[in-house]
Formats: C-alpha cells, structure tokens, sequence
C-alpha cells in the first residue's frame, strides 16, 4: 500500500503487470464493479487521480495507471510515442481481462486512448471521457485563427520544438514554471508542491522525447470515427482552448460537453481544483444506460 499525499490520504491496492516489450508497469486499483481505467496526462501520475479514485470505487472497479516511465513505473529507454503508450494500455486491460471499460483520459491521456481506438478498435471500450486534450498541439501555418481555437493548437512546430530541446536540458525550473501555469493562482501550495514531486518521477529527457511524438498528432480523423458514448470536460482557463472541448463534442455523434467556469477551478487540473463538481459530472455521465 502506497499514500497518495495531498488532502486524500488513503491507502489503495498496488498492482504491477509486464507489457509485450518487457516493461514493468505500476497501477493503483480500488473498489468493485465495471472497470474504469484513469489515464494521466504527460508527467502525471496514477496518484494525481487520487480523488477520482476514492469517489468511484464506492460503485465500480477503478484502475490507475503510470504510464511507462512516469510514477511508480519502470523507467526504460525506449517507448516513449503515444503509440506504444496505446499498446500498453492495450496490455494493461488484457492483463487484467477488462470488458466493458470507461476510459478517462486527462491531457495527454486522452491521446492515448485516441492512438488505442485507432490501433485497437472499441470492442472492449463501453465509453470514455476526454479531460482538456487539443485534437492537434502544433497549428499549421495555413490555418486561421477559428481552426486553431477547433484544434485547440497553442504552439507552432517551431515554439514546439523550441520547448522539447528545453525539457530535455531542464534542471527542473521549467517544469516547475511550466505545470504550475496550468493551476488557478490560488490553488493550495501544499498541493501544489505534491503535483510538482509527482511530475519529477518521469525523467526530464524521456519527458522531451514523449513530449515531442505527443505534440506533433492531429486526431480529428480518429475522434470523428468514434461511436461510443463520450463526455468531454474542458476549463475556461485552461491552456487549452475550451472552445476545441466544445469542438471535440461536436465532432463525435455520442457525447456531451462541460467546460469549467473560472469560479470553479477551471484550469487544466480541474480534476484536482474542484474534485466534488468533477466526480459529480463523471458518476453521471458513467450511469447513464447506453
């Protein structure tokens, strides 16, 4: 048993599977019932989901996962695209024969689950949950500014690997200055220091490599393929445009869209701000018949 920190501080299971390239990869599990699996963004960890982890294991199985080389998993050299993160998901819910999954994806989690539906289909997915993800990070220089804000493109390639070259060199003020810019201001600094150790788990090169594969997708083929039913949380703070949130719900037949307000922790974390309103929406949204 591991604590989580922060204001939670409960003890939940740990489990560990190996994926088809030979990784050792951690995982926090609780509760009973239909799987949910949590997938955290780029230099997050499985505990950061720690209040979603506590709210849904009263109703069903919840699995978080650290991605390869993030958390409590082993650091490797190799494997760090948004592909091989899909096939490690892949093996995470084969380890653990999962059937009917919600997939919660925040940030670059939802990547994931998008380079899985690609790779793996929806046969083994019930629903998922997109939390605050551009469909595509780098713009093109041809598109206007209406096509940025749908695409949710805050960088151009050149400012994109500008910041990779950065994180790979970085002593750890960029990253400090980098995670807390997604936080509302007042956000406690006690959680914030936590969120900030959790993001020094995934070494800073690895980080630049995964950073790199990550930004330069375009999604909106794949997501515009999806039939399952889907919710889509953004913040109106957010470095991410809310307004690519509402675009990725219009996009897909199934699905309804939240963006958070400012007066309630509508930053990227907004999971972490405002726990009550996001585990209120997601229980509802995972409920509903399909």
């Amino acid at each position: 048993m591991r604590e989580l920190g922060g204001s939670a501080g409960k003890s939940w299971a740990e489990g560990s599977f190996r994926t088809n390239d030979g990784v050792q990869l951690h995982y926090l599990f609780a509760g009973a019932g239909k799987p949910v699996v949590l997938i955290p963004g780029w230099s997050q960890t499985a505990a950061q989901w720690k209040f979603q982890i506590e709210h849904l294991a009263a109703t069903h199985h919840v699995i978080a996962v650290d991605m390869r080389g993030h958390g409590h998993s082993e650091k490797t050299d190799h494997g760090y695209r948004i592909a091989r993160l899909a096939a490690d998901l892949d093996d995470l819910i084969r380890a653990l024969d999962l059937s009917d999954v919600t997939l919660v994806g925040h940030s670059m989690g939802s990547s994931v689950i998008w380079s899985y539906l690609e790779q793996y289909g929806e046969a083994k997915v019930e629903r998922m949950v997109f939390v605050d993800q551009a469909s595509a990070i780098v713009s093109m220089p041809n598109w206007s500014e209406q096509e940025r804000l749908s695409a949710g493109s805050i960088l151009s390639a050149e400012e994109a690997v500008d910041l990779v070259i950065r994180l790979a060199r970085d002593d750890g003020s960029l990253s400090t200055s980098f995670v807390t810019s997604m936080f509302s201001a007042g956000y406690s600094s006690r959680e914030l220091a936590w969120v900030l150790d959790q993001n020094a788990l995934f070494p800073r090169r690895q980080a630049a490599q995964l950073f790199y594969d990550h930004a330069f997708k375009d999604w909106r083929d794949v997501i515009a393929r999806i039939t399952r039913p889907c919710l889509c949380v953004g913040a109106r703070r957010s470095i991410v445009p809310w307004q690519a949130m509402v675009s990725l719900g219009r996009a897909i037949e199934y699905s309804h869209t939240v963006i958070f307000e400012n007066d309630e922790g509508g930053s990227h974390f907004m999971f972490l701000e405002n726990p009550s309103k996001f585990n209120s929406i997601i229980s509802s949204f995972i409920e509903q018949a399909v």
